[in-house]
């Protein structure tokens, strides 16, 4: 087993939810990867798992009470609050968030949440009706700006019979956000901004024009530039996708409107990637009213003009000009229309895929991609866009460096 997290101290807390009994996966799984690991328990979660159970999982003695004499001769929550090098909530229940948001240290665990300087991750389980209540979302909302992780929920079937938000993640979920906490960050100190998914274009109130768009290329890549320790925004058209952990989003719909978020934040980051699929052109006017059809009328003729080019536009800032990456997807000919994009439009990098072929680009999680600069090209193969995300980045980065 690689030893992802050798000499990390992670405190985990456990309130009292029936996730609880997945803590001691959770625990063995951290300290297979080389974590040492302290655990501090709620009364309510005794309920669920005995401090017995956990200690043995753990190697290490359970703590459970704020007035424990023994511990406190030498003020043992300062101590475990001072010894964490990350502090993980799981599972956080709806009482255990809402303690915090309060700033309560009637417990250990929220004294040790006040009293430590340790990162500070979130796992939410509730039942979904409780995690949509405004209240719960309100207190998720305040802990996310005093710059808590917040990882999860995941969604499924509940032990209450319900279905929904609210499921804490897997254990080995966590573990791998855990090894991407600690994993190095070469982005740190710098910022991106990406845009991503489709544009559409309106013809009147009920229809648009648009394309096939997932925004997934994008999203992977703001997820993991963020894991990476940028400062991503992340401008998208419409998409059904999460906004990634760490990330600011800007939703936008039109081109116009990617184009004009595109051209304000730009200025303010490091690198900017045209990842989205913008419509070249739109409609010259806009229906106020639906455009009705009628029975001597079998064509209809739409005027459409050209969309501002978002990513020439960016490229050719002259000043707080960002590295600028576009991407070129293809159907064809791919390395000479990538090239000459590269060229035409002033970018620093360009990422090409044939979005032809079967699996990969659009709506699909794989993509296989090439990228290109003024005098190289780099084969980055056919992977998931998660991986390839990572591998664009960081060549991108040894480009800027």
């Amino acid at each position: 087993m690689q030893q992802t997290l050798a000499g990390k101290n992670i405190l985990l807390g456990i309130s009292g939810g029936i996730a609880a009994y997945k803590c001691a996966d959770l625990t063995r799984r951290l300290i297979e990867r080389g974590a040492k690991v302290h655990v501090v328990m709620t009364k309510a979660a005794q309920e669920f798992i005995t401090p017995l159970t956990m200690q043995a999982v753990s190697g290490n003695p359970i703590s459970t009470s704020l007035f424990d004499p023994t511990a406190e001769l030498s003020m043992g929550h300062i101590e475990l609050a001072k010894w964490a090098d990350l502090v993980l909530l799981a599972p956080a229940t709806a009482d255990l968030i809402a303690r915090v948001a309060a700033g309560m240290g009637n417990d250990l665990l929220s004294t040790l949440v006040l009293a430590t300087d340790a990162p500070v991750a979130v796992s939410p389980a509730m039942n979904q009706q409780m995690y949509q209540n405004i209240a719960t979302q309100e207190n998720i909302a305040t802990l996310a700006r005093r710059n808590m992780m917040i990882w999860g929920p995941g969604k499924g079937e509940q032990a209450c019979g319900d279905v929904g938000m609210g499921r804490m993640l897997e254990p080995m979920q966590l573990v791998g956000l855990c090894e991407d906490f600690f994993a190095p960050k070469p982005l740190h100190g710098r910022s991106v901004v990406i845009t991503a998914g489709p544009t559409r274009e309106a013809i009147d109130p009920v229809r648009y024009i648009s394309n096939h768009s997932s925004g997934k290329m994008g999203f992977a890549l703001a997820a993991t530039a963020a894991k990476l320790g940028a400062n991503v925004s992340l401008i998208s058209g419409p998409v059904s996708l999460a906004t990634p952990n760490g990330v600011n989003r800007i939703d936008v719909t039109s081109a116009e409107e990617m184009y004009q978020a595109s051209l304000k934040l730009a200025k303010q980051h490091d690198i900017f990637i045209g990842c989205a699929a913008v419509a070249d052109y739109r409609p010259e006017h806009l229906a106020t009213q639906k455009i009705k059809k009628s029975a001597d009328n079998d064509n209809m003729h739409i005027s459409m003009v050209k969309n501002p080019d978002i990513i020439a536009a960016v490229a050719s800032l002259t000043e707080a000009r960002p590295f600028t990456i576009g991407f070129a997807a293809e159907t064809q000919d791919v390395e000479n229309y990538a090239k000459d994009k590269l060229q035409r439009k002033g970018l620093d990098m360009i990422c090409a895929n044939d979005v032809s072929v079967e699996g990969q680009g659009f709506n699909s999680d794989n993509n296989s991609i090439t990228v290109y600069w003024a005098d190289d090209k780099k084969e980055l193969g056919f992977g998931s866009k998660t991986e390839l995300s990572q591998a664009i980045l960081l060549t991108a980065l040894g480009q800027i460096d």
